[in-house]
């Protein structure tokens, strides 16, 4: 079985902005990329698991988000770097049609991080959830693994949510080396 590090987008990998689906608004955190990188030199398997609330309140498509992925991919190959799975939740309560379904998938559901483990033979017990929203630490701790919360994005303002099992670290970078 594979160990993975599981990585929020929003707030974790890229600068936040509410309903990021245009590549032109797509930012680094500085050094995101280069954590990314890490993570696949030491043999880490990397998924991401994302909210994307935006498509089922209407504002941007699934197309949308796999093509601010394939984006993201292009931009980390600059650093020799990649991620090995893009994982999303379209689903919100307030969504429109289809989207509106209760779903398991939704952070702070661990849904997205048993698809993974199931379809990429991941070790939960022996993989990380990395993000800036106590929903990313729910979901890390409802599969089973390690969390680390991270002070970009949201992550400043949730720190005092957060328990004792989980690590803290001032961005991503700085989480990888941590873990590493």
């Amino acid at each position: 079985m594979k160990r993975a590090v599981f990585i929020d987008r929003d707030g974790t990998i890229n600068v936040e902005k509410e309903y990021l689906y245009q590549t032109t608004e797509f930012e680094f955190i500085t050094g995101a990329a280069e954590a990314i990188e890490l993570l696949n030199q030491r043999g880490f398997m990397v998924v991401v698991v994302t909210n994307q609330s935006g498509v089922a309140r209407g504002y941007y498509t699934e197309e949308d988000v796999v093509n601010l992925h394939r984006y993201i991919d292009q931009r980390l190959e600059q650093y020799g770097a990649h991620v090995d799975a893009w994982l999303y939740c379209p689903h919100h309560p307030a969504g429109r049609g289809s989207y509106a379904l209760p779903c398991t998938c939704r952070k702070p559901l661990p849904g997205m991080l048993h698809e993974a483990a199931q379809r990429y033979d991941i070790d939960l017990k022996n993989s990380i959830m990395i993000g800036d929203k106590l929903a990313d630490i729910e979901a890390g701790i409802a599969a089973g693994c390690r969390t680390i919360l991270v002070r970009t994005g949201y992550g400043a303002d949730e720190e005092q949510h957060t328990g004792s099992h989980t690590t803290v670290c001032d961005d991503l970078l700085l989480a990888v080396k941590c873990l590493l």
